[in-house]
């Protein structure tokens, strides 16, 4: 019987993107009916949910066991809510609306009432909704986006916000912006003759860990060659065939993730120092013990990541 390749089939999951945090953003956004007047008339709808965020942070109502983040209008007050920033996200099936609101609170009123979390921190939470987690991502991103455009990058004249937040437009010449997604492959590596794969990691990460390479995308360049050209500048393995597998919105501050497998077609690594403290070869065993996190020398990136998703996947898909 022939061997089967990975790069033949969708295999183990017909939508692996959906298994990775930040994916489950159930809202309507409504995108092509967004106008001056949406986030008014969705800040007036009885039942309407804020959520609030401190800087790269959001912000939790809690009881010292449930963690709540949506606020009603009013029990922002104490928050100093800046409502002119407010960003409208979309809409529950049921018709009620998500906003984001950055709120200007200190940190001791923050820690006295409050319990705030980043990105990352949230998504390691396990307490908080996946959907929440999802309208969370949004915010981030789109509260970033628009605290880092607030001059025209034409004649640096004040730009004001439009359509709730999707547009920004220069009040002297016009010039208009809207929001950015920053693509980024993140790749895994197959030999798959000696059935291993390719694991690298930073001088930033943590103690043992190893992860997928990534890097981003170039202007004028297409998925498939960022993935080889990052493959090879970072370890000097030449790929062939190369396989999307799933994306992941990663809203620090607005990334998407772009997960591929990679043929490879050398196997002498030559890994750029100034980019890796390591990068090897794992064996499927190997790999299988850090997502069993039964090694006690090397480990995987949190559950939840697309590269914890490549490498379990990877794993499942023999089986």
């Amino acid at each position: 019987m022939t061997k089967r390749s990975i790069f033949d089939t969708s295999a183990p999951h017909p939508e692996a993107s959906a298994l990775t945090a930040f994916s489950g953003n159930g809202l309507d956004r409504n995108a092509e009916h967004r106008t001056e007047e949406s986030l008014a008339h969705a800040m007036a709808v009885e039942g309407t949910h804020l959520l609030a965020f401190a800087g790269n942070r959001l912000v939790f109502k809690h009881d010292g066991q449930i963690l709540d983040p949506l606020f009603a209008p009013y029990e922002l007050a104490g928050l100093e809510p800046d409502l002119d920033g407010a960003v409208l996200l979309g809409n529950k099936p049921n018709g009620e609306p998500r906003v984001a609101v950055p709120v200007n609170a200190g940190e001791e009123q923050l820690a006295m009432n409050y319990k705030a979390l980043t990105a990352r921190e949230l998504f390691r939470e396990s307490g908080v909704d996946e959907e929440l987690v999802g309208e969370a991502a949004q915010g981030f991103s789109l509260l970033h986006w628009n605290a880092e455009n607030r001059f025209c990058g034409s004649c640096g004249h004040t730009m004001e916000m439009r359509i709730g937040g999707y547009k920004r437009e220069c009040l002297s010449c016009g010039r208009v912006a809207f929001p950015r997604t920053d693509p980024v492959v993140i790749m895994m590596t197959i030999d798959e003759v000696n059935d291993r794969c390719l694991l690298g990691r930073g001088g930033h990460f943590p103690e043992g860990m190893y992860s997928c390479l990534a890097g981003f995308i170039e202007p004028a360049e297409t998925i498939e060659n960022a993935v080889r050209r990052e493959t090879f500048e970072e370890s000097g393995i030449a790929i062939g065939r190369v396989r999307y597998h799933a994306t992941q919105p990663w809203p620090m501050p607005h990334q998407l993730m772009i997960g591929c497998y990679a043929e490879a077609l050398s196997l002498d690594v030559t890994r750029d120092e100034a980019e890796l403290a390591d990068c090897r070869w794992f064996t499927r065993a190997e790999v299988q013990s850090m997502i069993d996190l039964t090694s006690e020398t090397v480990k995987a990136p949190a559950n939840g990541t697309i590269a914890h998703r490549l490498m379990s996947d990877w794993l499942d898909w023999t089986r």
